[in-house]
């Protein structure tokens, strides 16, 4: 089914904008290269124009924080299908790429297009709050074709491969012009959350053990010691952090680990997601929304005319063993990951929850 999307400018009268055409595709891919939230605020960019082994470029590569490699790749003036093809044959080369040959593609970055002056383990902890150590580099890999549209064809070639767990996805571009301003307008074709977790499923070294994983950015927005005197985790700011959120369900069993920090708590999930003025806290023998109460972080409510992406979100939780961030439980070789929830399926995850079992005692 073809995506149509449009803008209208609010006023005594909806106010329909045009669209119009980008006349050089290298803007766009100059604007990814300043902003690559454009496509994904979950990315960092490492390569532009990325020779392969075949003597052809890739037009731009990034990362996530799992360490999955994404490729993507512009219509330019091919065709969408063969947009799509082009890409899968990088695909296949990016799947044989070494830790080093990532790092050589990330200094020439630098070097060709002034990318900064970290190093790539450097830029990754900044971008994800991660070492690049603690994820498996390149243990997986997506595809995104960037296009004005496609045909009809292509989105059939990109569902079937979908549904085969090939994480291949789409993003379309529009520009539209209001009174000499252009603004840029955006869509998937699919839910990247989606083609993240495709590419997760179909790397997997071995099955999930059923156990989450949770990141817990403790800052002035949410709090560990809150999180364990009352009961809960929590995630906001945007959709991005808070939309993982959703995958827990009652009776899910949760290690949280506090980012640079270490491990500080295991529990069993007790209801489902709500947003932070809908948890109730005991407060001097009444209930009080999380907000309102005497809290060390300042847990934001839906603000008034701003959308719910902005608020906090919290998944409430029956503590089976908590430490202060202070005790937190740090060694090399741990899973790390910077969604807020994940279902790892990795060697290291099953080897982090062993050595959180044995050092807390837990069953």
């Amino acid at each position: 089914m073809a995506i149509e999307h449009g803008m209208w400018r609010i006023g005594s009268a909806p106010f329909k904008l045009q669209p119009v055409k980008i006349e050089n595709e290298n803007l766009l891919e100059e604007l990814i290269t300043k902003d690559i939230s454009i496509l994904n605020d979950g990315w960092l960019l490492i390569g532009r124009q990325v020779r392969t082994g075949f003597d052809k470029f890739i037009d731009l590569l990034a990362v996530d924080a799992d360490g999955s490699l994404i490729v993507i790749e512009l219509k330019r003036h091919r065709t969408p299908r063969d947009v799509v093809a082009q890409a899968i044959d990088y695909a296949s080369w990016i799947e044989g790429l070494t830790d080093s040959k990532v790092i050589e593609i990330y200094e020439n970055f630098r070097a060709n297009f002034g990318a900064g002056e970290q190093s790539l383990d450097q830029a990754f902890e900044k971008r994800f709050g991660l070492r690049l150590g603690d994820v498996e580099l390149n243990s997986s890999h997506q595809i995104v074709v960037v296009a004005a549209e496609l045909d009809a064809s292509t989105e059939r070639i990109i569902n079937y491969l979908n549904d085969k767990a090939v994480p291949v996805n789409a993003v379309f571009f529009k520009v539209f012009e209001d009174e000499g301003r252009q603004y840029l307008s955006r869509a998937w074709m699919i839910d990247p959350g989606q083609t993240q977790e495709r590419a997760a499923v179909a790397s997997a070294k071995e099955p999930w053990n059923s156990e989450y994983y949770v990141s817990f950015g403790d800052s002035e927005r949410r709090n560990w010691e809150d999180a364990r005197q009352w009961g809960f985790i929590s995630a906001g700011g945007g959709r991005w952090y808070s939309n993982t959120l959703g995958m827990l369900n009652e009776g899910d069993r949760i290690w949280v680990n506090i980012p640079k920090t270490g491990y500080v708590g295991v529990g069993i999930v007790t209801g489902p997601v709500v947003r932070a003025d809908e948890f109730l806290v005991p407060v001097d023998g009444t209930e009080k929304p999380l907000p309102e109460a005497s809290t060390r972080a300042r847990y934001r409510s839906k603000p008034e005319n701003e959308s719910e992406d902005t608020a906090e979100y919290v998944v409430p939780v029956q503590w089976t063993h908590t430490v202060p961030a202070g005790k937190a439980f740090a060694e090399t070789g741990l899973f790390g990951n910077q969604n807020s929830v994940c279902k790892p399926r990795t060697e290291k995850w099953g080897h982090t929850v062993s050595r959180l079992k044995q050092a807390w005692g837990v069953g």
